[in-house]
């Protein structure tokens, strides 16, 4: 853990910080505090995602032309727009600067992910993006944790709004420092690779696009849960599941980064097929009315499987994509994700108006069926010798 990570990965706890909080509390804002029906927030997210594809795909590309450092920097300004989200009282203005902020996460993320790969190795990536992924998270259960003590001490959400500014610029202080390593090495020529191999990690490459976009189709915000369960609880009890989802995805890209696993078979079978199964729990727990408790342990679930997703996904792509073009397989991989959002929470928004089981029926069905895409197109990635 050098000095870069360690910069970048309380970077990314920082911002998580600041902005899951805001993800805790906008469904709740929205539909609740501004009266929005629930498909309006499937279509804020589904806008934030959607357009977000695009951002996430030209901040890869604009870090392989110019710099990571410079690029991380830039967007990491402006995600506190969704901080605004506390100044208005229009459902349609809160979802623009939702949106806009998100824009701006999604335009770093593939830099911030090209800079981390910069500054370790190969045999230490998996690892480090573990580390990452448990820094990240945690900084966003932290949030909720202060989130559930200023929400019953009767602080206003806008007023908690305004404040996730503070982590949000410390975050991106944090960056100022940070060495762009990978700018130099694009200028190498790059290695070429046997033939076979090449053709592996373009199939696996496209089968992690593949897969990602196929899973966003899926992964819908847990907004939605969040929303499950205030409305068959309490606005405190809805707000600590998304704590629960966060803390359990911490521990696990911390642990499993760690672990000698087969990066696609984990992804493909404890990443996305798992998730699905989450999802499958919170069906069944509406369908039968359950108890908080079962909701919480398909939340838990669903966590757990976001940690190997988070892991693992850059992971793969570091190995299989030229360091030159490592900004436009992260990007490309942010985007084919943020595509499938795009789709998927309109489809959630619209299926949760009819019925919450129609919705997480939908997600877990798409979930299982990219695990086995990417079970299949991956099969021949090795990376047993990269540890």
């Amino acid at each position: 853990m050098n000095r870069d990570v360690l910069l970048i990965s309380f970077s990314a706890f920082f911002a998580d910080f600041g902005y899951q909080a805001i993800h805790a509390i906008f469904p709740i804002f929205l539909v609740i505090t501004l009266s929005a029906p629930a498909s309006a927030f499937g279509l804020a997210n589904a806008i934030a995602y959607g357009i977000g594809s695009f951002f996430g795909y030209l901040g890869g590309i604009v870090s392989d032309k110019y710099s990571d450092k410079k690029v991380a920097i830039l967007g990491n300004l402006f995600i506190p727009l969704m901080s605004l989200v506390g100044l208005t009282v229009s459902p349609a203005v809160a979802i623009a600067l939702f949106a806009g902020g998100w824009w701006a996460r999604n335009f770093r993320t593939p830099p911030r992910r090209s800079l981390l790969v910069g500054s370790t190795t190969e045999r230490n990536r998996g690892r480090v993006f573990g580390f990452l992924h448990a820094l990240d998270i945690g900084g966003g259960m932290l949030s909720v944790a202060i989130l559930l003590i200023l929400v019953a001490a009767g602080i206003a959400f806008s007023s908690i709004l305004l404040l996730t500014i503070i982590p949000l610029a410390i975050s991106t202080l944090l960056l100022l420092p940070t060495r762009d390593i990978r700018r130099n090495d694009k200028k190498s020529k790059p290695v070429q690779a046997r033939t076979k191999r090449e053709r592996i990690n373009r199939r696996t490459f496209r089968g992690i696009v593949l897969s990602a976009a196929l899973f966003g189709f899926s992964y819908y915000s847990l907004g939605f849960p969040i929303l499950t369960i205030a409305q068959k609880s309490t606005d405190i009890l809805g707000i600590a599941s998304y704590g629960v989802y966060l803390g359990v995805s911490a521990i696990t890209g911390y642990w499993i980064g760690s672990k000698k696993l087969n990066y696609v078979k984990g992804l493909s079978i404890l990443g996305y097929t798992l998730s699905g199964i989450g999802t499958a729990i919170l069906a069944l727990g509406y369908l039968y009315n359950s108890s908080v408790a079962i909701l919480y342990v398909g939340v838990a679930i669903l966590g757990f499987a976001l940690g190997v997703i988070e892991t693992f996904e850059p992971t793969i792509i570091s190995f299989v994509k030229g360091i030159r073009k490592l900004g436009k397989g992260m990007g490309t991989l942010t985007a084919s994700r943020s595509v499938g959002i795009f789709m998927g929470n309109l489809i959630m928004g619209v299926l949760y108006v009819l019925s919450p089981l129609y919705s997480y029926s939908y997600a877990a069905i798409v979930s299982v069926a990219a695990g086995v895409i990417m079970y299949r197109m991956g099969s021949g990635f090795k990376d047993g010798d990269k540890r």
